[in-house]
């Protein structure tokens, strides 16, 4: 989403770096340079003519001026007033109170609520919590169903709304029958409208006094740019939101309404959208996000992907296969499908610091449908083949290449890329390990 804004941004720090040391009038006009990669990312006039002022403030004075290094000074100024305007650090959920706490996701119609109740029901789960699905948006039916599939989906229950019930009566309804079922948390999907109108806002103030939420999430499509700060503003005034999620963080559009909603509203982004499945959901992270419009990546986020997929016996058990030389295609496979689960390659990729300021890799579009054409030759192997990949001969190849419906190239190619992998493994059980991490310390 901030291709645009980091590659304008990264321009301007490049030509600043040339200067060696920085006068006031490099710094204008480098600042005006800034100013206009903002507006043209749909950031809000008034947040950029405060943002940049801040930093004029921060960069004339010593703190840069007097730098041995004044280009990495002011680009570590942007990295820190950036992070601030977006919230300085990432805010939870309120779930205090008497249970079952109830959450309201309230925004117009299209912004993604009844997804990200879908989504934010599974990161409940997996704080412990149980979860309790509200369809409440009794003037679109096809709510209520998507809302009820998505239950049965992710095996969690569902309150039996029907199109003739009050709104209001089903958020109390549903409180009782969670508490009946020994559901801790209700997710009250309500309803939306194409635009902001007072019998919508009328009608969620009453859901909002009846249940009083512990958390009032406005969901708004990121999209929108401009207007999501503006709707923003709407909700805001009408019914006192706690805290925004962005949906469609993945897309193409400028994503100024990132950098905006915190300082217009003074309420934090919580959660941000950034795929279609359930799983592409992350907690807003400001420092991070900096990070990655400032392209220097987001190993933390990356880390945590990976921890997530990641069962703590299975890399024990993996460690000592190494370590004895005995990591096999069936290994290989299943370290392919752990990669798979943590997303777009495309995008995990971009989170390695430098990357996206690297022209080799900066436009690279990764095939996500490569790892499963991995997992298929690799399946399509018998399980001895699997473990002695050195009797795979030309018979073999071309049935293993029929059975998983790929070329006996793209046979020959993974099998290539698991020699490879075995002869890096060697090097590193040979005293590689220890060379690689003296040489990484020293970059610290």
């Amino acid at each position: 989403m901030f291709d645009n804004l980091s590659d304008k941004l990264n321009s301007v720090f490049k030509q600043l770096k040339g200067h060696g040391k920085l006068s006031e009038k490099n710094i204008q006009d480098g600042l005006k340079e800034v100013r206009l990669a903002l507006l043209e990312a749909d950031v809000h006039y008034k947040v950029v003519k405060k943002f940049v002022a801040d930093i004029r403030d921060r960069a004339v004075g010593q703190e840069v001026m007097a730098s041995l290094t004044p280009g990495q000074q002011l680009v570590k100024i942007v990295n820190e007033e950036l992070t601030r305007l977006m919230g300085s650090q990432s805010e939870d959920l309120n779930l205090s109170g008497e249970k079952p706490v109830s959450i309201m996701l309230v925004g117009l119609q299209g912004s993604g609520k009844t997804t990200t109740a879908g989504k934010l029901s599974i990161l409940l789960r997996k704080q412990g919590r149980k979860p309790y699905l509200v369809p409440a948006d009794v003037y679109r039916p096809a709510a209520i169903d998507q809302l009820k599939k998505l239950g049965d989906q992710l095996s969690l229950p569902v309150f039996p709304s029907t199109p003739e019930m009050d709104p209001v009566d089903i958020c109390a309804e549903a409180r009782i029958r969670a508490q009946q079922e020994g559901a801790d948390t209700l997710i009250l999907d309500t309803a939306g409208r194409l635009h902001v109108d007072t019998e919508l806002m009328m009608e969620l103030c009453r859901i909002r006094d009846r249940l009083k939420p512990s958390d009032i999430l406005l969901v708004a499509d990121a999209m929108t740019g401009q207007d999501a700060v503006n709707i923003a503003t709407a909700f805001n005034d009408a019914i006192q939101i706690n805290g925004v999620v962005l949906t469609k963080m993945d897309g193409d559009a400028r994503g100024g309404a990132a950098i905006s909603i915190k300082s217009v509203i003074d309420k934090p982004i919580k959660f941000i959208g950034v795929g279609e499945k359930l799983s592409d959901f992350e907690v807003f992270h400001p420092d991070r996000m900096a990070s990655r419009i400032l392209g220097m990546g987001d190993v933390l986020t990356m880390i945590e992907k990976a921890q997530s997929v990641v069962d703590a016996k299975q890399a024990e058990a993996l460690e000592k296969k190494l370590r004895k030389n005995e990591f096999t295609l069936e290994d290989f496979r299943d370290q392919m499908m752990q990669i798979r689960k943590m997303g777009s390659l495309t995008d995990l990729i971009q989170m390695i610091p430098g990357v996206s300021q690297n022209k080799q890799f900066k436009d690279l579009q990764v095939d996500d449908k490569e790892l499963g054409r991995v997992v298929a030759i690799i399946n399509s192997m018998t399980p001895q083949e699997r473990r002695k990949h050195a009797l795979i001969n030309g018979n073999r190849r071309k049935r293993i290449a029929t059975g998983s419906g790929t070329s006996v190239q793209d046979v020959n190619q993974l099998l290539k890329n698991y020699d490879h992998v075995l002869k890096i493994m060697k090097k590193f059980n040979k005293g590689g390990a220890k060379k690689f991490a003296r040489n990484f310390s020293s970059f610290r």
